[in-house]
This record gives structure tokens, sequence and C-alpha cells, in this order.
């Protein structure tokens, strides 16, 4: 199981949002790529990156941070928000991430995703944010009729690297990620399920380890991270524990 410590970006700065409003943002870091090179001594494998501003713009808002993260650490980052289009996706893709997260193209322009997981393998991961179950875009402004369940099941035969699955109704508010919702979308379809949101202590990475399902490939992690809740070697000795089963 991987463990992506989250680096959520607005107006240049780290910060952590709660059920996904604006509004309610706490600033952690001024400076987000000392917050990658602290995620990276703390010998995390992975980054995730969002830009919040892109998000509900509809375009990169924070690409000088990004690029500043990414000069400043090794670590492989998967990146989201505001990414809706073939150029934008391969701008980032050629300026070093590894990963595109297509959340708001998932629903909106399937065919888009499609083209991008052919053009780009193992590179295009699927954004599954859920407001009460059903799948939200648009920076979570919108919500639609469909499920996680649904929207995976549309790219089985895509060939994307993952799904993210987000409860924006637990995100932030460190209340416990959705140990059930997360487990049912992981059966539900054979790509591999990255789990967020509500995560709040070990207890929930645990809890993830506990359901004993092969298919949650990972989980990420946040304010339980900026706030000292979660140990970052304890967390990571517990996901090594799993890959050596």
């Amino acid at each position: 199981m991987i463990l992506f410590p989250a680096i959520d970006l607005k107006d240049g700065r780290c910060v952590r949002l709660e059920r996904g409003e604006m509004s309610s943002a706490t600033v952690f870091n001024d400076d987000p790529a000392a917050q990658a090179v602290s995620f990276e001594r703390d010998g995390f494998s992975w980054l995730h990156c969002v830009d919040l501003d892109g998000a509900f713009a509809g375009r990169a808002a924070n690409a000088q941070a990004v690029r500043a993260i990414r000069a400043a650490t090794k670590l492989p980052i998967q990146l989201g928000g505001g990414i809706r289009d073939m150029a934008g996706i391969a701008f980032w893709l050629e300026a070093g991430i590894e990963r595109v997260i297509l959340g708001t193209a998932a629903l909106k322009n399937p065919a888009l995703v499609r083209e991008a997981a052919r053009a780009f393998p193992g590179r295009i991961v699927v954004g599954a944010d859920a407001k009460g179950g059903r799948i939200a875009v648009e920076g979570w402004a919108e919500v639609s009729v469909l499920t996680p369940i649904d929207l995976g099941r549309k790219f089985e035969d895509a060939g994307v690297a993952a799904i993210l699955f987000t409860d924006v109704d637990q995100d932030g508010l460190l209340a416990g990620v959705n140990v059930t919702a997360t487990k049912a979308l992981a059966q539900a379809v054979r790509i591999p399920v990255i789990a967020s949101g509500g995560v709040g202590s070990i207890a929930d990475i645990d809890a993830l380890i506990a359901v004993n399902e092969p298919n949650i490939a990972g989980v990420v992690i946040g304010r339980a991270l900026y706030d000292g809740r979660i140990d970052p070697r304890e967390a990571i000795g517990k996901a090594n524990s799993v890959r050596r089963r």
C-alpha cells in the first residue's frame, strides 16, 4: 500500500480544506517546495498534489508552485486540479509529473480520459470525488447522479493507472476514512483504488489494511500529517508490511 502525503495548493501556499470548501482553508506552509522536501525526508515514496484554485478555475493556477515542488524533490508526483484537455495533460507529464488526475474531465469528457490513457500508458488517474455518495466535479461545486462505482466501470478497459476515490464529506475533518465505500469500489472494479478523505489517525491505515483487499493500492494523507496526528515512520512501516505479505 502506497501512502501519498498531500500538498493542496491555494494561492501558492500549502493548505487543507474541510469538506472541499475553499472558505475553510487552513494554511500549513507558505513554501510548498519545502513541504515536499520534508515529506521526502520522512521516507514517503510519492507525493499527491492538487491545484485547488485550478480545480475551480478549470485551468492551472498554481503552476509556479508545482514547478518548484518538482524541482525540489526526486519523488514521483501525481497532480490534479484544472487539467481538462490533452494540452494540459501533455504539458505536465513532459514537465516531469509522473501521473495526472482527471476528475471533472472523467465525468464530462470520458473520451479525453481514454485518449490520454492510450497516449500515456500508466500515467492517467481517474478522480472519483463523491459528495453524498455521488460524483462531484468542477471543484466539487456540481454533483452528478453517478456513483464512484458507475464512474469506475466506465474506464475498466481504458488502461488508466488508478482511481482516486475521495469522500469529500469526510475530507479534512479527521473523522475517519470511508473504508466501506473504498472497499466496495475496489471490489467492483479491476482498476487499483487509492483512498482519500478523512484520514485522522494511524487507526485509519490499520482499518484499510484490515480489509485485506489487494485492489486498495494506496491512501492519501493530509491534515493528520500536518497536525502531527500520524507519525510518518510508523505509517510507512505499516504500509510496507502489507507489501511484504
